[in-house]
């Protein structure tokens, strides 16, 4: 368990270092000369600096699509924050220093004013996309503070860990020819998983040995999935018992495969 916490905390951190990064080019970017002053660099410093500092125009799509995951997965109710700070707000009509965002710097929008080129007057520019970016970096820092809370239970990362390998194993059974077993680990993997969301949601169950049909009805009934989840489950549940069941026939390789993609989707999304 210690490794894996290790792994995501040593993952965490280097994106956020990633970020710092993104914040000083950004600020190069946009104020080089006040830049260069505010550090107080010496000039080998500062050639240094400019040698190292990452391009924020070619390196902040990946920064933005590995952090998203993580806010998704660790911080869920910030991901629209984040989100916001990135993609243009629909139907804007103006553009401001509030709502201009980083994808308005990515493009290199500018916003002028005066009919003529000489008298033209910067309304909004791309330092507009500074404060934005900081806020994304200090989202992204909170989850690093996260990790540290004891409200938050890490045995739930490493069970999502443990789940996707005993997933990895039924695909490679699957595809040996050796169904009824790939249908069987993956419907144990869902029964752990819909075990561990109605814990999360504080659901008794009463029965002593619940079913996937009981986890499923349970969430329903308590209004932490809908009808489409609940029935989606349900079928899941129906294609594990086919796996389960040597009374029936045999399941066929492409249930399988759904039941596997099924499951997938499930723990990944379902909290």
């Amino acid at each position: 368990m210690s490794s894996n916490l290790d792994k995501y905390k040593a993952d965490l951190s280097n994106l956020i270092k990633r970020g710092d990064a993104l914040l000083l080019a950004i600020q190069y970017e946009c104020y080089p000369e006040k830049f260069e002053l505010e550090k107080k660099f010496t000039k080998k410093q500062f050639q240094e600096f400019k040698e190292k500092v990452p391009y924020f125009i070619d390196d902040y799509q990946k920064w933005y699509s590995e952090a998203q995951v993580v806010i998704k997965l660790l911080l869920p109710d910030r991901l629209a924050d984040f989100i916001k700070l990135y993609e243009k707000p629909k139907g804007r009509k103006d553009i401001s220093y509030e709502n201009y965002v980083i994808q308005d710097y990515l493009q290199g929008l500018i916003v002028t004013r005066g009919k003529f080129e000489w008298e033209k007057e910067t309304i909004v520019g791309p330092d507009a996309a500074i404060p934005h970016f900081r806020q994304q970096l200090n989202i992204l820092k909170s989850v690093e503070r996260r990790f540290e809370s004891s409200l938050f239970d890490i045995k739930q990362l490493v069970q999502a860990d443990l789940l996707d390998s005993e997933l990895d194993e039924a695909k490679e059974l699957n595809g040996k020819g050796f169904y009824r077993a790939a249908g069987a680990i993956t419907g144990v993997v869902l029964e752990k998983h819909l075990s561990q969301v109605c814990i999360n949601h504080a659901l008794l169950i009463k029965k002593r040995n619940p079913t996937i049909a009981d986890y499923n009805d349970n969430l329903k009934n308590k209004g932490i999935i809908d009808t489409p989840q609940w029935r989606k489950i349900q079928h899941l549940g129906d294609l594990r018992n086919i796996c389960d069941h040597n009374k029936g026939r045999d399941p066929k390789k492409e249930e399988v495969e759904d039941l596997i993609r099924g499951v997938g989707q499930v723990i990944k999304n379902l909290f």
